[in-house]
């Protein structure tokens, strides 16, 4: 057992983005043993996502500590650090990468911390590729019932142990039920960074939006980004629809608002999304539900992820006065059915196994990816050289080191190289993507 008490747990969340962070620190409250006394270290990976402090504000989940570090500094922190629970909540790569890197750091320690991952949230694309970088965690948490389905599936199908996946739900779903309209009656649209990508069709999406409130200017009409300008978020957002918007000229009823999802939705009658997972937390919470079919239901747009749903509509429709009726036994097994009391017991079985790898007598074996040197050659390497570690787990030669707080000099280059990527993402990306299309 780890060198703390019983009733006291240390636990460490590793996040590479805002949306990341609230679902690692959110899953921590959730998934720790009941009778424990929880402490939280928070690090935040370097990278082009690196959540700001505003983010970090909005996002309004607190640790004991939280700084940002490279992937040898974090590799570093757990080789000496007695955590109990550790939790990956990074892209697929990053969580390989660490699951490796941990791998060496761990060798032949079987006090090592019990170690979970997962998904912030709708699973709509690579779900073979997310998940085989994801093997190897002690416990890999299902959002649904679906995704455990899924999920285990794959995992079987290539011969991989699939015990790992255990059915949870979003940790960040709560808040009062819809009861009735508000005055005035309001419409929110919550945007995603990256669908759709297109101009074209981000734009149609905001002229839609600008139509159903000049259509019905006694409805508040919000348009719920996720990040402000320079920000960036779990995906790269080419276009901001602030840009766009400034450009369109807003009717004096629809409004651009930021803020904590839940905040928004206790005051929401309609929201309308194209696939975002503030859908799942919209139905949760029985506030009516639409998911976008104006643009196609596409993989690549996730919206495929709500057949069945009874969600999927037009604008024409919305304008016209539909309200979709959510489809009562898919919304089960998205675990988000509110009233029926299961979203109170979701995390139980994760808690149990916890509990009992915590208590497992000689600690733990050692992590077990699926993708080794022998499975994967021509993969894994790569993934691991993106975090700057060697194809055996260990930092390459000349690794980004966070050791101390950076220098005046060193902030403001850090800065600059993040403005000019950001800048190069939002600006100059999308120029070059227009000049290869004529």
């Amino acid at each position: 057992m780890p060198a703390s008490a019983k009733n006291s747990r240390r636990v460490a969340v590793l996040a590479d983005s805002d949306t990341r962070w609230k679902w690692g620190a959110l899953t921590v409250r959730r998934v720790a043993p009941e009778d424990a006394d929880v402490s939280l270290d928070g690090y935040l990976l370097r990278g082009r996502a690196t959540p700001t402090a505003r983010q970090l504000g909005e996002v309004g989940v607190h640790a004991d500590s939280l700084r940002e570090v490279t992937a040898a500094e974090f590799l570093r922190e757990m080789a000496k650090e007695p955590y109990d629970i550790l939790v990956l909540a990074l892209v697929g790569g990053g969580v390989q990468a660490m699951l490796h890197g941990l791998g060496r750091v761990w060798e032949d320690r079987p006090d090592r911390p019990v170690v979970v991952t997962g998904y912030v949230g709708v699973v709509y694309e690579k779900l073979a590729d997310g998940l085989l970088l994801r093997h190897g965690a002690d416990l890999v948490l299902a959002n649904s019932r679906q995704d455990a389905e899924r999920f285990r599936a794959v995992y079987e199908g290539v011969g991989a142990d699939a015990s790992a996946v255990t059915e949870v739900a979003l940790p960040f779903l709560g808040g009062t039920a819809h009861t009735g309209r508000h005055d005035p009656r309001t419409v929110v649209f919550a945007a995603q960074p990256s669908v759709p990508e297109s101009r074209g069709d981000r734009t149609y999406l905001l002229d839609r939006l600008i139509r159903h409130a000049r259509l019905h200017p006694e409805r508040e009409v919000l348009l719920k980004l996720r990040s402000r300008p320079g920000e960036h978020t779990t995906h790269i957002e080419e276009l901001p629809y602030q840009k766009l918007a400034r450009k369109a000229g807003l009717p004096p009823n629809l409004r651009l608002v930021y803020g904590h999802m839940g905040e928004v939705l206790d005051r929401t009658d309609l929201l309308v999304t194209v696939s975002s997972t503030a859908a799942l937390e919209a139905l949760h919470r029985r506030v009516p539900t639409a998911v976008l079919t104006d643009l196609g239901v596409r993989e690549a747009l996730g919206n495929h992820h709500f057949v069945g749903s009874g969600c999927l509509a037009s604008w024409d429709q919305l304008d016209a006065g539909h309200r979709p009726v959510p489809d009562e036994e898919w919304v089960r097994r998205q675990g988000v059915a509110a009233g029926d009391g299961a979203y109170a017991t979701a995390f139980d079985t994760a808690r149990e196994r916890i509990t009992e790898l915590l208590g497992r007598p000689g600690g733990l074996p050692p992590l077990t990816p699926y993708y080794t040197p022998t499975t994967a050659p021509g993969y894994l390497p790569g993934i691991l050289a993106r975090h700057h570690l060697g194809p055996d787990g260990t930092p390459l030669p000349g690794a980004p080191t966070a050791d101390k707080e950076p220098g005046p000099v060193r902030q403001i280059v850090r800065r600059a190289a993040r403005g000019a990527y950001r800048h190069g993402v939002q600006r100059v990306a999308p120029v070059i993507r227009r000049m290869g299309e004529l």
